[in-house]
């Protein structure tokens, strides 16, 4: 950061702070993850100097060769990634990767089934106040109140019943496992499309941890960062016959010139996930994930479904006497950083919520393992347990610092 420290020594300050904090605390949101410096350098790489308006071969600007090259290199290593017909590798997020599939093959008014946002959706599966939920008449499906998994009978009979044009299956808040052959037989019993996204998951479906949506959807979206741990942007992926619309939807539809740099980082990312090493790291943000819910468990807090299959799980606080957002803050203090998330059929707002959401993708990918994990959740347990206890929040933010110093991240920043 030297360069920016003479030219703007305010902002250098602040991203110094920035580094330290992620340096020096434990990012547990579920939906965060360390960039690899290979990533980190091409998002800041020449790239970002050229408008490239277009598709390779086919831009609507002079000087763009090596721009059709690495957006060529990073769609054909997304293809290869995930066994995709076609890929579009410009959407510069995975709000407007859905936006795009949505704008490809529907018409305002059209139906979308989705999954309710406080049982485990996103704000882009037909929230009101979104873009999805003021263009599309939406309805919803959720999790059982008995197990809190998706109630797969229930999602058919609504598909049925409500006729939609799409239907969308992936989470932002679901611990289990999601299972895209009912969602496809459910969809071809009703003449539905089916898009999945799977922004969360997309590096389980990679190292091949969790069931891959591909085979069976007509789109899949995903960002390209949480447990991907590549640059932030997005991607789409589609049955061929669905290219045209997508890229049409894309360019010119919702957005102009692509960020070029961010898809030269994409394609170091896609790079780094066909080693073998990225597999055995996706085993292992499972496997801490599960030895740190079976800690929290064993200490006594509610987890939403009893568990977890993939890097996130959901901690019901109420029972605590809390709220998910002081929950998160007093954490924050200790030096645990998490977010507040609402749980199935939560009774308070989505600003302050029943829960916490908890993830392993970017402590795993610092290294740590099972016995780093029984330790977070021996401390997270102890803090909620104690929330007026300042003195305890002090000794473990002190013992986190520890911990965090034995698994450096950015030692070379």
């Amino acid at each position: 950061m030297s360069v920016i420290d003479k030219v703007d020594p305010e902002t250098g300050k602040i991203l110094k702070q920035e580094l330290k904090r992620q340096q020096e605390n434990l990012i547990m949101i579920a939906s965060e993850n360390y960039a690899s410096p290979a990533v980190l350098e091409a998002q800041g790489c020449i790239m970002t100097n050229k408008y490239a308006e277009g598709y390779p071969s086919e831009r609507f600007y002079q000087g763009c060769k090596y721009y059709d090259q690495i957006e060529s290199l990073a769609i054909a290593r997304a293809k290869k990634l995930f066994g995709a017909e076609y890929v579009n590798v410009q959407p510069h997020s995975g709000s407007q990767a859905n936006m795009a599939v949505y704008f490809a093959v529907l018409k305002p008014g059209d139906k979308i089934l989705s999954m309710r946002l406080d049982q485990g959706g996103h704000l882009t599966h037909g929230l009101k106040t979104n873009f999805s939920g003021r263009y599309y008449r939406c309805a919803f499906y959720g999790v059982s109140r008995e197990t809190e998994t998706i109630d797969y009978d229930y999602v058919l009979k609504a598909a049925k019943k409500f006729r939609p044009k799409l239907i969308v299956c992936g989470a932002s808040s679901y611990p289990r496992i999601i299972d895209f052959k009912k969602f496809r037989q459910i969809a071809d019993k009703c003449g539905a499309m089916l898009m999945a996204d799977i922004a969360h998951i997309a590096g389980l479906v990679v190292g091949r941890i969790h069931p891959d949506p591909v085979p069976y959807c007509d789109f899949v979206t995903t960002t390209t960062h949480k447990t991907l741990k590549g640059a932030r942007g997005a991607i789409i992926m589609c049955k061929k016959k669905y290219a045209g619309a997508i890229d049409r939807a894309v360019f010119p539809g919702i957005q102009g010139g692509p960020f070029m740099h961010e898809i030269a980082a994409k394609a170091v990312a896609f790079k780094e996930a066909m080693k073998p090493g990225f597999r055995e790291y996706q085993r292992n943000i499972v496997r801490n994930a599960n030895v740190l819910a079976g800690g929290l468990t064993k200490n006594g807090l509610r987890l939403v479904s009893g568990g977890t299959d993939n890097h996130l799980m959901l901690v019901d606080v109420s029972l605590l006497n809390l709220n998910g957002r002081n929950a998160a803050e007093i954490l924050e203090e200790a030096g645990i950083v998490v977010n507040a998330n609402q749980i199935p059929f939560d009774k308070l707002s989505p600003v302050l919520t029943s829960g916490i959401r908890i993830g392993t993708p970017a402590i795993t990918a610092r290294g740590m393992g099972e016995k780093e994990m029984l330790c977070i959740a021996s401390w997270i347990s102890r803090i909620l347990k104690e929330p007026e206890n300042k003195k305890l929040r002090r000794d473990i933010n002190a013992e986190v610092k520890k911990l965090c110093a034995r698994f450096p991240v950015y030692k070379d920043l």
